[in-house]
């Protein structure tokens, strides 16, 4: 099985059994854990199951707070976040909408993946005109504000960040995770981008096209896209039977579904999800998945 642990995690691992040798040199007593918890900190909410990924809610209440659209880098847009302050800090994502469309074109992703435990911001951009590589550095500049300057940022691990959007946007994760190797995910959605190779990318990417899109149509973006990435980045495609191009622009169940369990695995580093991604989804909904199993 391909190793996919992280620096953080080996750091968490050495602090670990640097901390109860300490103590147990001291003649102290070392406090134990359950297994899970000792194996991975990031770990939020309980085993996960199809009908959990596919609910409309997860298993975290939520709260939302809007962002002015004055502030720096970004055109404003809605934060939202788990109530809960007894589960530790969350990763977080920022999504960027499509040419010419607001965030509120994408809103129904914002309150479902937050209650799966993440801090998400859906942001507008600074026109609705603006093309990839300004929606990518919009994402990251929203991603900044969100652990700098935000409301919730006591809620948020910095450490733990990752992007996504739509159309456009889509492409604009693809930007941001190209300029941002730090970033851990990456979910472009039907992305639209004139670069086709992203043989630079090492962030975890998980693309999802749509069968019957003509705007941005599989075989010129999302398929390219794909391909283009290295095979030593973990990476994934998912293409919708039959979806178009705005497939995100209502409820899509496969679609959260998938990007909940990518962000799980790759931004929390939570390895029960691992399960959704390999062998991957199938059935009436899935004209193709391809993935770099295993991780």
């Amino acid at each position: 099985m391909r190793s996919t642990t992280t620096t953080r995690s080996r750091s968490v691992s050495l602090l670990a059994r640097l901390a109860m040798a300490a103590v147990v040199a001291a003649g102290g007593v070392v406090a134990t854990s359950s297994p899970a918890q000792a194996a991975n900190p990031y770990e939020r909410g309980p085993d996960p199951t199809n009908a959990i990924l596919e609910a409309s809610r997860g298993p975290f209440a939520t709260s939302s707070t809007n962002v002015s659209s004055l502030v720096s880098g970004f055109g404003g847009g809605v934060i939202y976040y788990p109530t809960t302050t007894t589960a530790g800090t969350f990763g977080a994502v920022a999504i960027s909408p499509g040419y010419t469309a607001s965030w509120s074109s994408l809103d129904w992703l914002g309150p479902r993946i937050a209650s799966h435990g993440f801090v998400v911001i859906g942001i507008d951009t600074i026109t609705r005109l603006d093309q990839p590589s300004s929606r990518g550095r919009q994402l990251l500049a929203a991603l900044d504000y969100l652990t700098e300057r935000s409301s919730v940022r006591g809620r948020i691990d910095a450490s733990r960040l990752a992007v996504a959007g739509h159309s456009m946007g889509g492409g604009g994760s693809l930007e941001a995770a190209a300029s941002r190797p730090s970033l851990q995910a990456a979910v472009p959605l039907a992305p639209w981008n004139l670069t086709k190779n992203w043989s630079n990318l090492r962030v975890p990417t998980l693309i999802i096209g749509g069968e019957s899109d003509s705007v941005a149509s599989v075989s010129s973006h999302s398929e390219p896209f794909y391909n283009s990435i290295p095979a030593a980045t973990e990476k994934a495609y998912l293409e919708l039977n039959n979806e178009g191009h705005f497939f995100p622009n209502t409820v899509n169940t496969p679609t959260a579904k998938q990007m909940v369990a990518w962000l799980k695995r790759f931004v929390d580093d939570d390895t029960r999800y691992e399960q959704f991604l390999c062998p991957g989804p199938s059935g009436l909904a899935v004209e193709e998945y391809r993935n770099t199993c295993p991780h």
